[in-house]
């Protein structure tokens, strides 16, 4: 008996369900959490930055729109360019006046035009596999009935008391959950005007307006992704990340769905979190865990409508970007910025199907792929170019790098990724042939362009495989832009 009883308490841990295991708040424990399956093998996302800034929509090329309110009071700017910083405060006196406030834009914030369904439907036909939607930003204003936005701030601060009075993440969740799509919901720590958000108040803004909040918006919507922002300067003792991560992965609703980022504090030591994040960067690095660049299809998050054509990033380069991040092991979260009545600029729904298009024929060289130990080819030249950008790289940046470089600079001719026996090679150009350096092949491998139904011929040139491209008429090529090789070494 003393024996069975021994047993039982060895094996209790294996036979706990794991919806029921209990993770303390200790990074240790926090840490061992697996992230959910969905979340590296997804690859592509939207991201939607949506609120009371869309309705002024300026700024000053090269920095964030949706920082108005921010760029208004200070009268500072950073960004890509060389600024006065009190372009903002001048542009809104003569719009609209000095004695209009932020707070006056929360009426004109109608969402008249909104409608979620038609949002879903072009966020599915992109080929994203996830989306995340800013349900509150910096400005504290919160697109849901959060009775703690409007109780705090004094005043009607959230899109059921004010402007579109609907409630517009219940509408966005609801028809995004009717698609294959994973939900996140992006969520802001700080609040620039909040009367709590003080050094001297913090625990009394977390126990009364920030984790009610936050827990709040779990409840109603339970997110697939919570996509945290702005901790400035406080660690997590300050902002209790630990004990919030401990309560999301062992007593929530979500907690053997939900992932998380790592912007949940100015970390002491290493970043937590599910997976890492970096913003309108070259993308160059690779890390040891899921990550996720983000980036505008401008040099905003949220609509400007002081950008131009040029400002914003071409189907190529989104493209050459997607294939760049996934070789390296990472997502792309690429951002859209809605007009204040709910439209989605015409470009930014171009941008989308014109990837949707491209996925639809190479989709399975992205999705639930992984990187292989060579994740580039150079051709031959210098490979230290660097982009101009004092903040953030422009998304045709990569032109440089692949179809467009500068004399005597090598180009990444093929971004490689991998999944089961299957190597794909994602080639930046379409030429009579493509070299794969440093590739031997044994006699009955098979090489296709996906997208067209004949096996290539190709040959072992010493170190290299020399693959024949087909020559195709214009009507005839499988897709626009990259074209992608798959090398399968054992069909069988």
């Amino acid at each position: 008996m003393k024996i069975r009883l021994l047993l039982l308490l060895l094996l209790f841990p294996l036979l706990v369900p794991a919806q029921e295991r209990v993770y303390t708040p200790d990074w240790e424990s926090i840490d061992s959490r697996p992230i959910p399956s969905w979340f590296p093998q997804a690859k592509f996302g939207i991201f939607i930055h949506w609120g009371l800034y869309s309705v002024p929509a300026w700024s000053p090329k090269g920095t964030y729109s949706e920082w108005y309110k921010y760029w208004l009071d200070t009268k500072a700017l950073f960004g890509n360019g060389d600024f006065a910083g009190d372009e903002v405060y001048q542009y809104h006196c003569k719009t609209y006046g000095q004695d209009f406030t932020y707070a006056d834009f929360a009426p004109l914030f109608t969402a008249s035009e909104f409608d979620a369904g038609e949002w879903a439907d072009l966020l599915q036909q992109s080929g994203a596999r996830y989306v995340v939607l800013t349900t509150k930003h910096h400005d504290g204003f919160a697109l849901w009935d959060s009775k703690e936005a409007s109780r705090d701030y004094g005043r009607p601060w959230n899109s059921c008391e004010i402007g579109a009075h609907r409630d517009l993440v219940r509408e966005f969740v609801d028809s995004v959950r009717q698609t294959p799509l994973k939900v996140g919901l992006y969520f802001s720590l700080r609040e620039w005007d909040n009367p709590l958000y003080t050094e001297e108040l913090m625990p009394l803004y977390l126990d009364r307006h920030f984790y009610p909040q936050l827990k709040d918006l779990i409840h109603r919507f339970q997110p697939d992704l919570i996509w945290s922002d702005g901790p400035d300067s406080y660690d997590e003792e300050t902002w209790r990340t630990r004990e919030f991560l401990s309560w999301l992965y062992s007593e929530s609703e979500v907690r053997d769905s939900v992932v998380v980022n790592d912007r949940w504090a100015k970390f002491k030591g290493e970043k937590h979190g599910d997976y890492l994040t970096s913003e309108y960067s070259a993308s160059e690095a690779t890390h040891s865990k899921p990550w996720e660049e983000c980036r505008g299809i401008g040099l905003s998050f949220g609509y400007n409508r002081n950008e131009d054509l040029e400002d914003y990033a071409t189907p190529e380069a989104l493209i050459f970007t997607l294939a760049k991040v996934v070789s390296r092991g990472g997502n792309l979260l690429l951002n859209i910025g809605p007009r204040a009545d709910g439209k989605i600029p015409p470009i930014m729904q171009e941008r989308l199907l014109q990837i949707g298009a491209w996925l639809k024929v190479n989709g399975e060289a992205i999705y639930g792929t992984t990187s292989c130990r060579q994740t580039v080819q150079w051709s031959d030249g210098k490979q230290d170019w660097k982009p101009e950008g004092k903040y953030y790289i422009h998304g045709n940046a990569i032109l440089k790098q692949t179809i467009d470089p500068d004399p005597g600079y090598a180009v990444q001719e093929a971004f490689f990724t991998q999944k089961g026996n299957a190597t794909y090679a994602i080639l930046t150009a379409y030429k009579d042939c493509f070299v794969w350096k440093n590739k031997q092949l044994a006699p009955g491998a098979v090489i296709t362009l996906l997208g067209y139904d004949r096996p290539l011929k190709w040959e072992q040139t010493g170190s290299d495989i020399t693959i024949h491209l087909p020559r195709l008429l214009p009507d005839e090529m499988p897709c626009d832009f990259a074209w992608v090789l798959k090398l399968v070494s054992n069909p069988n």
